[in-house]
C-alpha cells in the first residue's frame, strides 16, 4: 500500500499562482495535488500539444473553488465538492482560487507536465 500527504509530495511545477505536487503511487498511476489562484488559465501552457489541450485523463475531486474546463465539445464547470473525470482534450481555467487532487496515468501526465514547464520557462 502506498500513501502520502500533500505536504510530503515534491513540488513538480510552480509559477504564476500555480503549484503542482505529484507522486508516483504505483500501478502506472500518479497522484497530483494542484492549487491555483483565480484567473489562472492553463491554456497557454498547453499550446503545442495536440489540439492545444491536455491529453492526459484525470480522475479526481475539486476540494475548493470553481474550474471552467474548455474542450473541443464545449465548456463545463466543476465546483468544490464535485468528483470529476476530465478526459483527454481539455484546458482548465480557475474561476475562483481552486484546489484539487487527481489521479492520472503516469506516462501521460509526465508528458503534459514536461511540456508545461517548457512553455513557462
Amino acid at each position: 500500500m502506498t500513501s502520502t500527504t500533500r505536504e510530503e509530495m515534491p513540488v513538480t511545477f510552480q509559477g504564476e499562482g500555480v503549484e503542482v505536487r505529484t507522486q508516483d503511487i504505483g500501478g502506472g498511476m500518479t497522484v497530483m495535488f494542484m492549487s491555483a489562484v483565480k484567473g489562472t488559465d492553463l491554456g497557454p501552457s498547453l499550446k503545442g500539444l495536440p489540439d492545444d489541450l491536455c491529453q492526459c485523463p484525470h480522475w479526481g475531486l475539486l476540494s475548493k473553488g470553481r474550474v471552467r474546463l474548455r474542450t473541443k465539445q464545449g465548456e463545463e464547470i466543476c465546483e468544490a465538492g464535485q468528483a470529476f473525470y476530465w478526459g483527454p482534450g481539455h484546458a482548465p481555467e480557475m474561476l475562483e482560487d481552486s484546489e484539487f487532487v487527481n489521479f492520472s496515468p503516469t506516462e501521460k501526465l509526465d508528458v503534459v507536465l514536461s511540456h508545461m514547464k517548457e512553455q513557462t520557462a
